[in-house]
């Protein structure tokens, strides 16, 4: 098994992202070079993100972020109707594209890392919160353009920890 890096993970994200707005949305793509970086800090998001998380020899989470419109449009091409409010289509369709994405993701970097699970997507829309994964520092953040709106992919990841009351549970331990 080897090491995953941060462009490794960069590229998955942009490939990733290219073949479900190419494939899947119809939508024009373009990935914002300047912003494609390992951050920090938390960002305040005002709008809609989406959360999966990856399990297995290595472990994290993906989540895509976009404004309230731009989740309208996702949702419009995806379910080929309009939208005019965040609704609960609207947050289903969000949470469809972050499962394709960062399960385009996943699929990619099992090249390197072997057999790894996707969760059930969980979606966030309102204003002025956090999100945060416990014990995880560094992110790698892919801004998108689309049209005129933009949307944020980040991705943490880090080797699974064996966790001692399931060492007599070998096909546990990837937890």
């Amino acid at each position: 098994m080897e090491v995953v890096t941060q462009l490794d993970i960069e590229q998955a994200i942009s490939k990733a992202a290219r073949d479900v707005f190419e494939t899947m949305l119809m939508l024009p793509l373009a990935i914002d070079a300047s912003m494609i970086k390992q951050k920090i800090e938390p960002e305040t998001y005002h709008g809609v993100v989406a959360l999966v998380g990856v399990a297995g020899s290595w472990t994290g989470t993906g989540h895509i972020s976009c404004r309230p419109q731009f989740a309208q449009r996702l949702a419009g091409a995806l379910l080929l109707a309009e939208y005019d409010s965040v609704n609960d289509d609207v947050l289903d369709a969000v949470a469809e594209v972050a499962n394709m994405i960062i399960g385009n993701v996943k699929t990619i970097l099992e090249e390197k890392l072997g057999p790894l699970g996707l969760t059930v997507p969980t979606v966030i829309y309102g204003r002025n919160y956090h999100t945060r994964s416990a014990g995880v520092k560094d992110w790698v953040l892919v801004r998108l353009h689309s049209g005129d709106e933009t949307m944020d992919i980040n991705f943490c990841l880090m080797p699974s920890r064996i966790h001692p009351h399931l060492a007599h549970r070998p096909e546990l331990q990837t937890v």
